[in-house]
């Protein structure tokens, strides 16, 4: 049925048409590459569109966190509380991290038996207001270096006011 010849034919078709790929690869890559070496550290833009109020695109102004709070939705802050849960207890008994409940407007480092990491107490806060709360929660680690808490922080402000709403309902 197939003798050497057309095995040969074969094998030798398959490897000029992976050879023709191969080198067409190559060159594309030749004519149309963008890479750093050879063409300098700047890159310019080669034309801009002009767009309909393109030149007002300033930050949005930034609304106070007092605003926020006081439209804060307690029952979506009871969803954000799924993040704490994990070290944090609402019921008075401390967990990894120390019990919740009525934290909001609390001492700092005050629950007593809770072993604190000293951290907060540098903070120079005295309590836990909504303010000192929202700072905190966006980044545990940069407002009180060395703190024993893992948590990375809440990014979006709408989140925290929610935490600190869902907070002040649980009481004392």
């Amino acid at each position: 049925m197939f003798d050497t010849m057309t095995m040969t034919k074969i094998v030798g078709g398959f490897c000029g048409t992976l050879l023709i790929f191969l080198l067409g690869g190559w060159a594309a890559e030749l004519i149309y590459h963008v890479g750093d070496e050879g063409h300098g550290d700047e890159h310019h833009q080669a034309y801009t569109i002009p767009v309909e109020g393109g030149e007002e695109t300033e930050e949005a102004a930034e609304v106070p966190f007092e605003e926020i709070l006081a439209s804060a939705d307690a029952g979506a802050g009871e969803r954000v509380f799924g993040k704490c849960r994990a070290c944090h207890n609402l019921d008075g008994t401390d967990a990894t991290g120390p019990h919740l409940n009525g934290v909001v407007g609390r001492a700092v480092a005050s629950v007593g038996g809770f072993a604190y990491s000293g951290a907060l107490s540098e903070t120079g806060d005295d309590a836990w207001t909504p303010e000192a709360l929202n700072a905190f929660l966006e980044s545990p680690k940069k407002y009180a270096p060395g703190t024993s808490m893992s948590f990375n922080g809440l990014a979006k402000v709408e989140d925290r006011a929610n935490l600190i709403s869902y907070l002040e309902t649980t009481g004392g």
